[in-house]
C-alpha cells in the first residue's frame, strides 16, 4: 500500500509539472495552471497538501486540451477550495490533494 501511495504521489506531481505554467505579476516563481471550463479562465495554483485522505468534498481535476482543467472555480457553487481528486491511471483509483486556485482568473496562460 505504501508503494502505491508513493507511485500515486509521483504521478500526480509529474502531471502538475507537465502542464503549462503561469507567472503571477507579483510572483516570479512558476506555478501550475488550472483551466476552469465554466468560466473560460485560467488560474495559477500551488500544491499545499499532497496526498490527503479521501474524506470530505472533492472536485474532479483532469487533463484536458488546455492542460489541467476542472468545471468549477473561485466564486462558483461547485468549487470546494482546491480539494481535488484525480484519476491518475484511468482505472477509477483517485489521488486526493489540496491545490487552491490563486488570484483572479485570466483569459489565457
Amino acid at each position: 500500500m505504501r508503494m502505491r501511495n508513493i507511485l500515486a504521489t509521483s504521478l500526480a506531481a509529474a502531471t502538475l509539472v507537465a502542464v503549462p505554467y503561469g507567472l503571477a505579476a507579483d510572483n516570479p516563481h512558476p506555478r501550475p495552471v488550472v483551466y476552469v471550463t465554466s468560466q473560460n479562465l485560467y488560474y495559477d495554483s500551488i500544491v499545499v497538501a499532497d496526498p490527503i485522505p479521501p474524506v470530505g468534498p472533492f472536485q474532479l481535476l483532469e487533463m484536458g486540451p488546455n492542460g489541467l482543467q476542472t468545471e468549477f472555480g473561485k466564486g462558483d457553487r461547485g468549487y470546494v477550495g482546491g480539494r481535488w481528486m484525480e484519476d491518475i491511471d484511468g482505472d477509477g483509483t483517485y489521488h486526493y490533494f489540496v491545490c487552491p486556485l490563486l488570484g483572479k482568473g485570466r483569459p489565457n496562460p
